[in-house]
């Protein structure tokens, strides 16, 4: 990312991925999405579990993916009820396209039949997206969101581990590059809300 209104951190350790979702979701309110994408392994469930612990929930943030959407429950930092929409998309929009559809309106058909068409184009006053795999929804919805991209370095030693067929296993050690994306009007001062830079 080198947009001039991104800002971006290095995140060593998994426990400083679920602060960096806690001190996230102090900034939200209702509302608000915000797209979580990079790869496998990347730290996204992590973040996500400090997301959901910002908000107060006390039920555990777990991957979605079977599930593609999970409702919970808890409370914005001035103690307003929060209704957090946990949606893993990396299923959605599949290359069924009827004719003449684009991806666009086949990702917005899906969400129809899941019934998260209006939740996630419109969100309510308390309800907050968090979009795992979010980055292809971008165009779909959400005017003003806030776009969350973890990457994740590969060492030289695992390339070569790669290349030579050894079997290689992520593992959550590594350093990680969050980068945060405002896209919107609501978002335009997130890096002082955050305190990225300090």
């Amino acid at each position: 990312m080198n947009d001039e209104s991104s800002y971006s951190v290095n995140v060593p350790t998994g426990e400083d991925m679920q602060n960096l979702g806690r001190k996230a979701a102090a900034c939200v309110r209702g509302g608000d999405v915000l797209l979580l994408s990079g790869p496998l392994g990347a730290g996204k469930t992590t973040f996500a579990q400090g997301f959901g612990a910002g908000l107060h929930i006390a039920e555990p943030i777990v991957s979605p993916t079977f599930t593609i959407a999970r409702e919970l429950d808890g409370s914005f930092a001035d103690g307003t009820p929060a209704h957090l929409v946990h949606v893993d998309a990396y299923r959605l929009g599949g290359n069924d396209f009827a004719p003449g559809q684009d991806t666009v309106d086949r990702l917005l058909d899906e969400l129809e039949s899941l019934g998260l068409d209006e939740e996630l184009e419109d969100p309510g006053e308390q309800t907050v997206v968090l979009m795992e795999w979010g980055e292809q929804m971008a165009s779909a919805f959400a005017e003003a969101r806030l776009e969350v991209h973890i990457d994740r370095p590969i060492d030289k030693e695992t390339v070569a581990a790669e290349i030579n067929n050894h079997n290689v296993e992520l593992t959550g050690d590594g350093i990680r590059t969050v980068t945060f994306v405002p896209v919107g009007e609501r978002w335009q001062d997130f890096d002082r809300q955050l305190d990225l830079m300090k």
